[in-house]
């Protein structure tokens, strides 16, 4: 029963990949739903046969492999970044504009990406790190001269990473004592495929160095842990917010026992107070060599591309993500409304600033008042936080939820996969010819939402411990 799910799946990812167009909500919305229906049998049906859900989970993928992505316009950039390392021009120092506009040239096919990438894009300065270009310069690497043959090449390294993030997974779901199944609620959630591989975004690869790096920590390698988290960075920042979580990893004691890093969560007997604040002290030397691991392997990563032109440049096009785009928020349109009323213009470069520090505040406080000493607990903080980021954010683009799919397998929160379903409505926007959205559209997604999350924190707990009490 399940290889007909896995087939009429196959059949509905083709039609997604070659025979859709944005603007078709009708068909767009029908084919989801659909695909998260076969999904959920599929799941739940072949669990039992791990080597079978692999093998839907890469087909699914390869489905897209020739397919030219159809909801987003990013990858044109992409594409434009890493030809322009090829031709060893720093992509941090140019914008599209500065040479299109003025009649240049630099690259194959400019023009035409420079239409496809759009204007928003065009006219400003990347915002992608370093270790992102050289993916984009390897996808470009891929034999022939078009977009096409780019397109494929850049899948095909995102799709090793999700085959990298299932390998890893698994692993760590194992070590964990979790059931390795749960690994399939990311591989074949239907959102993962198509934003990541049929849309072509990296969050996969961030994300795969995000898994690799847990599983590391938990056995024991944090030196390499470190190594390899400062590469998820250097794919996409966020995972940079994250770092003052792992406090309590390393100085941490629970019960008046002290965890010790390794494959095993071995416990010491309590301790005396002097060898208690001698194991806190090595623990923060620890914590310290770790920050500097990947503060320094970041750095590196920069160095081919950094001068004070390019800080420059790169600082303003991350701080226009906080002061200058809306997409799909929440809590910010709710306040935006409030200024609206009271000063009659958008207060976004005010509301902008402010955010970010709640958003601040929120992750000082788990990361130093919340024990995350196993991964448990340390992906359960690292989720809420980034869940937090979002719901106050100004633009949340559907790929950005990705991370908050991966860490609720290792947590008892299911609300991301509820979110992955319900944040369809926001391509909603591309059914009128402004590409703007339906204020109503965007408040039932979200009532969905918090509605989940409301049900998760709150009610759900309270009908376990009654039943417990019972």
């Amino acid at each position: 029963m399940a290889l007909l799910f896995i087939f009429a799946s196959s059949l509905l990812y083709f039609s997604f990949g070659y025979d859709l167009a944005r603007t078709d909500i009708s068909k767009f919305l029908t084919l989801y739903i659909a695909l998260f229906a076969c999904a959920y049998q599929i799941i739940k049906l072949g669990g039992f046969n791990f080597k079978l859900m692999v093998v839907a989970a890469v087909l699914f993928r390869l489905v897209f492999l020739f397919a030219i992505p159809n909801l987003s316009q990013d990858f044109y950039r992409f594409i434009w970044d890493g030809r322009m390392i090829l031709e060893g021009i720093n992509p941090y120092l140019y914008t599209p504009d500065s040479f299109i506009q003025n009649g240049k040239f630099p690259i194959a096919q400019s023009q035409e990406l420079y239409n496809g990438m759009g204007e928003l894009s065009a006219s400003h300065y990347t915002n992608y790190p370093p270790l992102n270009q050289l993916f984009f310069v390897l996808g470009n690497l891929f034999p022939g001269k078009s977009i096409l043959s780019s397109v494929i090449g850049m899948r095909l390294i995102i799709i090793a990473a999700d085959i990298g993030t299932l390998y890893f997974g698994k692993k760590l779901l194992e070590r964990l004592k979790i059931p390795s199944k749960r690994i399939f609620w990311y591989i074949l959630n239907p959102f993962i495929i198509i934003e990541l591989t049929g849309n072509l975004h990296f969050e996969g690869i961030m994300i795969f160095f995000l898994i690799w790096s847990l599983y590391l920590l938990h056995s024991g390698k944090w030196k390499r842990a470190a190594l390899v988290l400062a590469c998820s960075i250097s794919v996409k920042l966020i995972p940079l917010m994250f770092l003052p979580i792992f406090f309590w990893w390393f100085v941490s004691t629970r019960c008046g026992s002290i965890r010790l890093q390794s494959s095993t969560n071995v416990e010491l007997p309590i301790l005396s107070d002097q060898n208690h604040n001698i194991f806190q002290k090595k623990g923060l030397i620890k914590l310290i060599q770790f920050y500097i691991i990947i503060i320094v392997t970041i750095l590196l990563l920069f160095i081919p591309f950094f001068s004070m032109e390019f800080l420059n440049n790169y600082s303003k096009t991350v701080g226009l993500w906080f002061g200058n785009f809306e997409f799909n928020a929440s809590i910010y349109y709710l306040i935006r409304e409030i200024g609206y009323t009271v000063t009659g213009y958008n207060q976004i470069a005010v509301i902008g600033k402010i955010l970010p520090v709640i958003s601040l505040i929120i992750i000082l406080l788990f990361s130093f008042l919340k024990n995350n000493n196993t991964i448990p607990k340390l992906t359960t903080s690292i989720l809420l936080t980034f869940t937090f980021y979002l719901l106050l954010s100004t633009t949340v683009h559907p790929w950005y939820i990705a991370t908050l799919v991966i860490l609720c397998i290792f947590t008892n929160y299911r609300f991301p996969l509820v979110w992955s379903l319900v944040i369809v409505l926001s391509y909603l926007a591309y059914s009128n010819n402004s590409n703007s959205e339906n204020l109503w559209i965007i408040a039932l997604e979200y009532l969905v939402v918090y509605a989940f999350i409301f049900w998760e924190i709150f009610l759900k707990k309270k009908s376990i411990k009654k039943a417990n009490y019972n």
